[in-house]
């Protein structure tokens, strides 16, 4: 592992810790998170062949940080501070999936490079995954949607408390009537 592979990574895992206070939950909020994947994604992505089970790690891997990232974005605090603006702030149930996602990957990244090189081998040998750059692939796609399942469950959360606020401002009066004889769409 190269300096730079520790930086991108233990910035991926510290930037949780950044949200434990209230911040503004705004578009602006995604920034830093979405730079990082930038970054990674230019160090880390090559082009590369799927062969044997290549492309089922990487869907394995992936689904797993799309998880881990809703699951913290849900987790996470959000209201309205005295001011208005909508806040949120990451709890102890986003931190910890947070870093489910994050340490595994840089744990298992720091095994390979340090000493697990040959069990990984002898592991994707079995499991008829072909090497070094798709175990990167799938490590880095996780990263990514782990981040992205984040940012889009917390600014999903952000549009609807905005659409909510306005709704609730409007009030009953100058809302439109509902045909009672109407069934919902499922």
């Amino acid at each position: 592992m190269s300096i730079t592979d520790y930086v991108i990574d233990i910035l991926l895992i510290l930037v949780i810790f950044r949200q434990v206070r209230p911040h503004e939950l705004s578009p602006r909020a995604a920034l830093l998170p979405l730079a990082l994947l930038i970054l990674a994604g230019i160090v880390y992505l090559r082009p590369f062949t799927l062969r044997g089970n290549d492309l089922i790690l990487i869907v394995i891997l992936a689904a797993a940080g799309i998880v881990l990232g809703a699951l913290s974005g849900a987790a996470d605090g959000i209201w309205r501070d005295d001011q208005r603006r909508l806040m949120f702030r990451a709890g102890a149930v986003s931190v910890i999936t947070w870093i489910a996602g994050m340490g595994f990957r840089f744990g298992f990244a720091y095994y390979a490079y340090h000493g697990g090189g040959s069990s990984v081998a002898s592991f994707s040998a079995r499991h008829d995954i072909t090497g070094a750059s798709i175990w990167t692939t799938a490590l880095v796609l996780m990263a990514f949607g782990q981040v992205l399942a984040r940012l889009g469950v917390l600014q999903g959360r952000r549009i609807r408390a905005i659409s909510q606020s306005a709704a609730s401002r409007q009030g009953p009066a100058n809302q439109p009537e509902r045909d009672a004889s109407r069934r919902p769409r499922l």
